[in-house]
């Protein structure tokens, strides 16, 4: 029983660690400064997404998809798009269907980004999935050209993650993500002279 608890304990301690590192790479100034993510709750819900989905699909990798840790993860971003969400509305009763909305947006960004990341080499398919999801493109039709331009950087910033990510054991905690930096002005788009944290 004891040794249960401490092993309980052990993950959910990996678990948060993790989550953090998930969260403080999502909220880098590069990607709304540089990048053109709107600096919006949608815009950082979508980084956080995205960042979360890359440790995810990486512990998919490892053969421990459906274990404790990779669900804890899950439960730790439920709770913090809930308690983000009450921050910003005090009181509405919608909370509980806006938390499902977004864990549902989750799995199906989950299930986009794998798709297009396992058919598609030069990452085309990511950047048309980042246009529609993370700049929403058809929304914004007249700004295209710029958004497609963001989007294909936002694809390679991922597949570098990946390769990132691929180096290290996130099943034993370890995370690491590329500075965004690298990636700003491949769009000629300015900086906001912060360094991303791993």
């Amino acid at each position: 029983m004891l040794e249960s608890l401490m092993f309980r304990s052990k993950t959910r301690r990996k678990a948060g660690k993790i989550y953090g590192a998930v969260v403080t790479q999502s909220r880098s100034p590069e990607f709304y400064a540089g990048l053109g993510v709107p600096d919006t709750p949608v815009g950082r819900y979508e980084m956080l997404v995205l960042h979360l989905i890359l440790v995810l699909e990486r512990l998919r990798e490892q053969g421990v998809a459906d274990s404790r840790l990779d669900r804890l993860l899950v439960e730790m971003f439920i709770a913090d798009i809930d308690d983000s969400l009450r921050e910003l509305a005090t009181g509405d009763l919608s909370v509980p269907k806006k938390v499902r909305r977004a864990a549902t947006g989750l799995y199906d960004r989950l299930m986009d980004y794998r798709d297009a990341t396992a058919t598609d080499a030069d990452a085309a398919a990511l950047a048309a999935s980042f246009a529609r999801h993370v700049y929403d493109v058809e929304g914004n039709a007249d700004a295209a050209a710029e958004i497609n331009a963001h989007a294909a950087v936002l694809a390679r910033y991922a597949r570098a993650g990946q390769l990132a990510l691929a180096k290290v054991d996130v099943a034993a905690g370890e995370v690491i993500f590329p500075p965004v930096a690298e990636f700003i002005g491949e769009t000629g788009a300015h900086t906001s002279g912060a360094d991303a944290t791993d």
